[in-house]
């Protein structure tokens, strides 16, 4: 018999939600954190800090490969206990940010459906979304499925449930 998710976390141990943008990382990462008792921490606010500017200007100023590269940076070189952690959807780009999250602890990958992605994403441009170049909104969320599924210990659906059940639906999961 295989052991809980919840054996993979410990006292030392975090939760990491990956997802496009959109899944509700941030929101459903505050509500787990207070469930747990634990700190709750947003991987693109910790970028913005760590760079001192916004997403979208380092965006534009790095380049795509350059922010990726400080992504993975920063999220390789995270240093958290009994935390749940919401990263950007881009995150899993990034071998080693992704194999930092898993040593972490478990990784749940909030899924959501392509068109409430393309509703809740809106302009690309106003949330500096990674969009390399010559793909459509629909390409990057067909690209990155198959690595967020890769990358999750647990996949839980966050569209059509209100936060509370989807939280409810992620502590199921790791206990089981």
């Amino acid at each position: 018999m295989q052991p809980s998710l919840l054996t993979r976390i410990s006292d030392e141990g975090c939760l990491s939600l990956v997802g496009m943008a959109g899944a509700g990382k941030s929101t459903l990462a505050t509500l787990l954190a207070r469930r747990l008792g634990w700190a709750s921490l947003d991987t693109d606010r910790l970028i913005e800090a760590t760079a001192g500017e916004g997403l979208a200007q380092l965006l534009a100023r790095l380049g795509l490969e350059g922010f990726l590269r400080l992504e993975e940076d920063v999220v390789a070189g995270l240093c958290v206990k009994r935390c749940v952690v919401a990263t950007g959807g881009s995150v899993i780009y990034g071998r080693r940010a992704v194999e930092r999250l898993k040593s972490c602890g478990p990784v749940v990958h909030l899924a959501i459906d392509l068109p409430t992605f393309l509703e809740r994403v809106g302009d690309p441009g106003q949330r500096a979304f990674v969009v390399p170049a010559g793909l459509s909104l629909s390409d990057v969320y067909a690209e990155r499925q198959p690595l967020y599924a890769a990358a999750a210990d647990l996949t839980v659906t966050s569209c059509g449930v209100t936060p509370e059940a989807c939280v409810e639906q992620i502590l199921r999961g790791i206990a089981s």
